[in-house]
């Protein structure tokens, strides 16, 4: 399993509009290739949006990544991002499943 933490610097006055996309696009195309969104938050003051995936696989991505529904979005996801930052990760602490 390959995990990503990703930062998205997103171009000013976009935010509201690149969520839209985020939310309303990548979201559910993303799951339905088996691209798993584990979440996503706002750093407003930086104009940042970071999220965090995981996939099985490289050639897993790519299908999503060549797909009809993510190549009918063209560059709307790019024209809203000034800058990408990725890093993969892996567990370093899992919490305890809360006490039943």
């Amino acid at each position: 399993m390959i995990t990503q933490v990703r930062i998205y610097t997103i171009n000013r006055g976009m935010m509201d509009s690149w969520i839209k996309v985020f939310t309303e696009n990548i979201v559910p195309n993303s799951r339905k290739y088996g691209i798993n969104i584990m979440g996503a938050w706002v750093n407003r003051r930086q104009n940042e949006f970071i999220w965090m995936r995981s996939f099985e696989s490289e050639e897993k991505l790519r299908i999503y990544e060549t797909s009809p529904e993510r190549t009918a979005l063209g560059d709307r996801p790019g024209s809203h991002i000034a800058k990408i930052e990725v890093r993969d990760v892996e567990p370093a602490y899992e919490p305890a499943a809360a006490p039943a």
